[in-house]
């Protein structure tokens, strides 16, 4: 590995996370709202919503994100007629993934606030509206935010297996470096202490906002 080699790999591996967090970050926002009206279902009395919801958490739990990039990827445009790009793709199977699995953190959060303190709220005249807004959702989100923020952390390293579906992040673009220039064993190395670096980063982030929230 000389200067040569770090003035090509750095800026294509730079050039490749921008678009991991981008599709990170934009995946994890509507996975969250997915997610919530999920985790909103499932803790309600809505019997025939609730076996939709169960069934799309089962589907998306039980298959891997790979699978689920390829099968959006190549089947789902050809069942529908439409051709989606690569990004926007992973964007869908980030929102999805994470959507599930987010939607049993937030029904606990939700589970977890205490039915009296609900009650007090419809007392004093809140509506139900009001009580979700100001009385629920403010606690449940505290409870939720270390598994929403380690579900973040997830998602960037899933954006790795979306190079399968050649979305141009950091490990696809790894990928075509070393195919082209046969130096497999540094640009690996160099991409693994990459992401090690990256995801320390986001850990040591998260202690410090679990911290401040208390």
């Amino acid at each position: 590995m000389n200067i040569q080699f770090y003035q090509t790999i750095l800026p294509m591996l730079f050039s490749g996370i921008k678009l991991t967090f981008m599709i990170a970050i934009i995946g994890i926002l509507i996975g969250i709202v997915i997610a919530s009206l999920c985790g909103f279902v499932l803790q309600s009395n809505f019997k025939i919503i609730k076996i939709f919801v169960e069934a799309y958490i089962w589907v998306i739990r039980a298959t891997p994100i790979m699978v689920q990039a390829l099968y959006v990827y190549y089947v789902i445009p050809k069942l529908i007629g439409l051709d989606f790009k690569a990004n926007t793709v992973g964007i869908i199977v980030i929102a999805l993934n994470s959507g599930a699995f987010m939607s049993e953190i937030i029904k606990g959060a939700l589970l977890s606030i205490d039915p009296g303190q609900k009650e007090a709220a419809v007392s004093l005249g809140l509506s139900n509206f009001q009580t979700m807004i100001h009385v629920v959702i403010p606690p449940a989100f505290k409870i939720a935010l270390p598994g929403l923020f380690n579900q973040f952390i997830i998602s960037v390293k899933d954006t790795a297996l979306l190079s399968v579906i050649t979305v141009n992040e950091a490990t696809h673009q790894a990928q075509n470096y070393a195919a082209l220039s046969f130096q497999a064993i540094p640009t690996y190395t160099v991409l693994a202490v990459f992401y090690l670096v990256i995801i320390s980063v986001l850990i040591i982030l998260q202690k410090w906002v679990e911290k401040k929230m208390g």
